[in-house]
């Protein structure tokens, strides 16, 4: 199941915030409710009142890496660090707007990268995704030669630090965990103030399908022991566990495939879907996704796929933007 609705280019987000004359936090917040499914409007520096005392934010602190190397006709977007040392890739063919997909490559082909480096495209993994070892250490590679993945509804590059949330510490994701960008330091203070807890998860994000539906694919994540800790204890005193993003749920719904969340670290190929809905968290604070997005069928898993439908049906009525540097949408 998934929700399908033109998205007209009007309503995409084509610059951060900022370049609108925003400050991070000064995007729109929308709050969709389960239990009277009622939908209202706010500023995302409303989150401390709206959420309550008692209240956990689960966040996802990895950071954003350079991802992208571009070449003359074609880029590759490094995705996944695999634990043989490969990492998954996904060739682009550049375009004067950004890139699109590009269908050529094949099993041992070298493609000679900036810097002298070589690529091997060792074997397919996906219909887009290759397996693929370079010839130096990655991270520090895209430190020098790489620039963050930029799709075509974003109109220029901008700064890596624009692709940095508030709680980037682990580097690892190939696209920013956009759902903390709206997030700055006196915001959270003003949530811990109020009572409201912060706790971390890591999960690395791969590279998007923008022009197709996909499933996630498997993706490295970690749960700390007092993340883990904090969340059971705040189920079991009546509190709400509400995730910073679908890479949060995702994460705590692995760790809670067995019972109470756990602490755990690796790969998850878990799929949030409606059929079998979450155990470990009470609600989502996300950005606005693609139509036929996958994430559609986890926002139906936490809030119901009516209020999903409806609340997206609002967000067009009242103009609000998509993407990564686009509005936020809060599911209780």
């Amino acid at each position: 199941m998934s929700i399908d609705f033109a998205l007209p280019p009007v309503r995409e987000a084509h610059e951060p915030p900022e370049a609108r004359g925003l400050a991070r936090d000064a995007v729109r917040l929308m709050v969709s409710r389960r239990d009277t499914g009622e939908i209202t409007h706010h500023t995302f520096t409303d989150l401390p009142s709206i959420l309550t005392p008692g209240d956990l934010l689960v966040v996802n602190n990895s950071a954003t890496l350079p991802a992208a190397v571009r070449l003359d006709r074609l880029a590759v977007h490094f995705s996944t660090e695999l634990p043989s040392g490969e990492w998954l890739v996904e060739l682009r063919r550049r375009t004067p707007a950004a890139t699109e997909p590009y269908a050529g490559g094949a099993p041992g082909e070298w493609l000679p990268l900036p810097g002298r480096a070589t690529l091997r495209l060792i074997a397919a993994e996906t219909s887009r995704l290759w397996r693929a070892r370079l010839d130096r250490d990655v991270p520090a590679y895209l430190a020098r030669y790489g620039t963050p993945i930029r799709y075509s509804y974003v109109e220029q590059d901008w700064p890596l630090e624009h692709y940095q949330t508030v709680f980037a510490v682990e580097p690892g994701s190939a696209e920013m965990p956009s759902a903390g960008r709206p997030f700055t330091a006196a915001l959270v203070t003003g949530l811990v103030s109020r009572g409201i807890t912060v706790a971390p998860i890591t999960l690395h994000t791969g590279v998007a399908s923008p022009e197709k539906d996909e499933p996630p694919y498997p993706e490295r994540f970690a749960i700390p022991e007092r993340t883990a800790r904090l969340v059971n204890l705040t189920r079991a005193s009546g509190g709400r566990v509400i995730a910073v993003g679908t890479t949060v749920v995702r994460a705590l719904e692995t760790a809670a495939l067995d019972g109470p969340v756990r602490a755990v670290s690796g790969w998850t190929s878990h799929i949030v879907t409606p059929a079998e809905g979450v155990r470990a968290v009470d609600g989502l604070v996300t950005g606005l996704h693609e139509p036929r997005s996958s994430h559609l069928m986890m926002l139906s898993a936490v809030a119901g796929a009516d209020l999903v439908a409806a609340s997206y049906a609002e967000a067009l009525a009242e103009g609000y933007l998509w993407h990564e540097f686009g509005d936020v949408h809060l599911l209780l």
